[in-house]
């Protein structure tokens, strides 16, 4: 496999050009471009679904503009240590209960100690035990920590590289996109499937867009799952006031990503709280077939399980098949 340790060698499988060719057609075109991509590799009406839970939050030393978590900032997220293993396994069977799929736990920490991972590796251990399948993030990975992650049976490790490289150092100026990409090659060296996406809204061009979608797909091979997030604008983050991106452009980076990797999940995922019904109908007809469920990301809001239900209802979406996602990864 290529090293991916480095941003200027990653391979351009899709041009940023490219990508903007497709960004620019009619709207219709690239839905129906996304779409027809979309069945050709997924079951049409299916939608994956995932829970995601904080196991331990605030006091990151990192800075990331977008995040209400670092202790650079001052915003209304309350610092909480890890959470105990029953209160964890609560929480799992619970979102296992309401139809969630996959559970997803996420410690705001710069890099996990060895300390650190062999709690958080018996968190995997017990939710893997009710048969759901297992994500976490907790930031960059040391060399052999994603093999004991991968020996305890964790199927997913979740590490965004939340913008392009290009515009990386308007938002993060604490770790580099390299330390990133080493954590991902990490992940892939252990066996372990990749979760990797970015958010949109941060203030960003269309290229800058672009370059995120041509960073992802350049990773060999792409990632499992691809969650595109959109930014929740927290007081106290200096993104707080960042302007809104306009929805039909949200869709039209859904579709591109879709057809750009035609195999991968891709996740809607943060910013539906605020997302008219109408706007996350086209991202499903766009090619998204992932969500988080559940009224709670890590720290922000989501929708209520009970509106995600009837929003399928009106669609005629149903949850997606475990042994289909299987066959897909």
């Amino acid at each position: 496999m290529p090293s991916c340790l480095r941003h200027e060698t990653l391979d351009p499988a899709w041009p940023i050009q490219a990508i903007l060719d497709l960004f620019a057609l009619p709207f219709n075109d690239l839905l129906l471009q996304a779409q027809t991509v979309h069945r050709l590799h997924h079951p049409a009406n299916a939608v994956q679904q995932s829970s995601l839970l904080s196991i331990k939050t605030g006091a990151c030393p990192e800075d990331c503009a977008y995040c209400p978590q670092s202790s650079r900032y001052t915003t209304a997220v309350e610092q909480a240590p890890l959470m105990p293993l029953p209160q964890v396994l609560t929480a799992a069977k619970r979102a296992q209960e309401a139809g969630a799929q996959r559970f997803c736990m996420g410690a705001a920490w710069r890099s996990p100690t060895e300390r650190q991972l062999d709690d958080v590796i018996e968190h995997v251990q017990a939710v893997k035990a009710l048969g759901m399948e297992t994500c976490v993030t907790l930031g960059m990975l040391k060399p052999g920590q994603a093999e004991r992650l991968k020996a305890a049976g964790l199927d997913y490790y979740n590490h965004n590289l939340d913008t392009s490289p290009e515009y990386y150092g308007e938002i993060i100026h604490t770790r580099t996109y390299d330390d990133r990409l080493q954590t991902l090659q990490r992940v892939r060296d252990a066996g372990l499937k990749v979760c990797c996406g970015g958010i949109v809204g941060l203030g960003e061009s269309r290229e800058v867009r672009a370059g995120l979608i041509a960073a992802l797909a350049s990773l060999n091979p792409y990632p499992e799952s691809v969650p595109i997030n959109q930014l929740v604008k927290v007081p106290g983050t200096p993104l707080a006031d960042a302007p809104d991106l306009d929805p039909l452009e949200f869709v039209r980076t859904i579709a591109v990503t879709r057809i750009v990797m035609p195999k991968t999940v891709v996740r809607l995922s943060a910013g539906r709280e605020s997302m008219h019904d109408s706007t996350q109908a086209l991202c499903f007809m766009a090619g998204a077939n992932s969500i988080f469920h559940g009224e709670q990301l890590l720290t922000t809001p989501n929708p209520r399980a009970e509106a995600d239900a009837s929003l399928f209802q009106r669609l005629g979406l149903t949850p997606m098949p475990q042994a289909a996602e299987a066959h897909l990864a």
